[in-house]
């Protein structure tokens, strides 16, 4: 008899094959919708912790003695290295923790990073200085970066495929449940009562109150708490069952691949016939980057992705972390330019919406053009509504719908792009240290301030062309990545 082909597939290879096999004829949403709930909670802490910044480091910059005025562009430029050293810490975090999961598994990573996220939000309630607070917004960052590439491998890894992007985009709706609840109770809670439409009657950071100087500390004490929640329930997530497979552990992925066929039956007569098996490499590079770094498919699209994170999370982060400064900076008045950012926060749950509809429906890159060029006439709306706070809030609103919408789409496109063996790693590279971009495009904008004449409508114009400039810039990059809509994972990533 022959020697067999040193490439040829072994037994339990070819078994692993079939098993995603399977899972790949699933058309639907086949695990319990409990799971959804469970990484969704986290989702809400995350991305409560992320937008916390926005309205409530105007009173942090004041109490602590960093700015007398809550309408002065130095606070932006302050915020602008925080947020810097928030995402340098994202980075780290996403490069560093991220590979543990494609070594060790999703689930395990999952509970650990949103561990570190929570005691980084704690740290932050306690600080009491520039120099403390910016290390705890660091180490918060470390296990943000981490839990969304792991996450967003984890859900891309279960989802049916062609509904990847609406899956992703369902968790990013409760992101903007998390989004919309720091940004309102950071304006009840670190603003003082004002009459409405400038303000809220019911604000609570009155002269002489607790909460005219600490309602910050008690906002990221409220993420903390939401932290220890989210953690709890990820003991119950089942490991993914492309990650069992890739390290040979075909037994509990076929176990819950059974459990997956037994549920989607329940709700159709018959499961589509069973697709070709495609090969599962299952020795993966004991360090993760080497299949991305040695191989020049993965490598170009890690450079290609970055640029695009990269200039569309300037315009992310400017508007996420610092939209509310900017405003005060460029000439809206105390608090009406947190009432702004209150109003438009509305369109990131839009955005979430929209995208879980629609993701699927085109190619993930066709969708980037048209949520620039949303965000554009979102700057547009605002320059005009400097003295209309019903303008100036659409404005907010577009901005907000367009620059979110991306977001979701992106983080789709980007863990299809790269293989089982090293997803998370791979979405770490170019998502991670793309959020580099974010730091960077507020310092920016925050120079920008400073030169523009306040309150005129010119000048704001300028100021969110520019912003929005970034994000056209990443959607014209992104035209030259692969085509993933409705593919199989290991078809778009051997």
């Amino acid at each position: 008899m022959a020697d067999a082909l040193p490439n040829a597939p072994t037994q339990e290879e070819i078994d692993g094959a079939k098993i995603i096999a399977r899972q790949d004829r699933i058309p639907i949403w086949a695990l319990s919708y409990l799971f959804i709930g469970i990484l969704g909670i986290g989702y809400v802490f995350i991305f409560f912790d992320i937008f916390n910044i926005n309205v409530s480091f105007i009173q942090t910059a004041i109490t602590l003695g960093w700015a007398t005025s809550p309408t002065s562009a130095t606070i932006t430029s302050l915020e602008g290295f925080v947020v810097l050293l928030n995402l340098i810490g994202y980075v780290i975090g996403a490069l560093v923790l991220s590979p543990f999961s494609d070594r060790f598994g999703r689930r395990e990573m999952l509970i650990v990073t949103l561990l570190i996220t929570g005691i980084g939000s704690l740290f932050n309630a306690v600080v009491t200085n520039y120099a403390e607070f910016a290390i705890a917004r660091f180490i918060t960052g470390i296990g943000v970066g981490a839990d969304l590439a792991i996450v967003n491998s984890y859900i891309n890894e279960v989802a049916p495929k062609n509904g990847r992007a609406r899956y992703t985009s369902f968790l990013f709706v409760l992101a903007g449940i998390g989004t919309v609840l720091a940004v309102w109770v950071g304006l009840i809670l670190t603003t003082p009562a004002t009459a409405f439409p400038k303000g809220l009657p019911f604000a609570l950071a009155n002269a002489g109150t607790f909460l005219a100087t600490n309602g910050w500390r008690l906002m990221y004490g409220i993420g903390g708490f939401l932290a220890l929640i989210g953690v709890l329930p990820r003991f119950g997530l089942p490991e993914s069952t492309r990650w069992l497979i890739t390290h040979g552990r075909p037994k509990e992925a076929d176990r819950i691949v059974t459990e997956m066929e037994t549920r989607a039956l329940e709700s159709m007569e018959e499961l589509p016939p069973l697709p070709e098996s495609i090969p599962i490499v299952q020795k993966p590079q004991p360090v993760p980057y080497r299949e991305i770094l040695t191989n020049k498919l993965y490598r170009n699209r890690t450079i290609l992705l970055f640029l695009v994170w990269f200039f569309g999370y300037m315009t992310v982060y400017i508007n996420a972390a610092g939209l509310s400064s900017i405003l005060g900076g460029a000439g809206f008045g105390f608090p009406e330019n947190g009432m702004v950012v209150a109003l438009g926060i509305f369109g990131f749950v839009v955005a979430g919406i929209m995208a879980s509809f629609l993701g699927d429906k085109m190619e993930r890159k066709r969708w980037l053009p048209i949520s620039a060029v949303i965000t554009f006439i979102g700057g547009v709306v605002i320059a005009f509504g400097v003295n209309n706070l019903g303008l100036a809030s659409l404005g907010a609103l577009l901005i907000f719908i367009g620059m979110d919408f991306f977001v979701p789409i992106t983080y789709t496109w980007v863990s299809e792009s790269f293989p089982t063996r090293a997803r998370a790693t791979g979405f770490a590279m170019a998502d991670g240290l793309g959020h580099l971009g974010g730091g960077i495009g507020l310092i920016i904008v925050g120079a920008l301030l400073s030169i523009l004449k306040s309150g005129s409508v010119e000048s704001i114009f300028i100021l969110f062309a520019v912003i929005s400039l970034f994000q056209i810039i990443s959607a014209i990059i992104a035209q030259f990545g692969p085509k993933t809509a409705n593919k199989r994972l290991d078809e778009v990533s051997p």
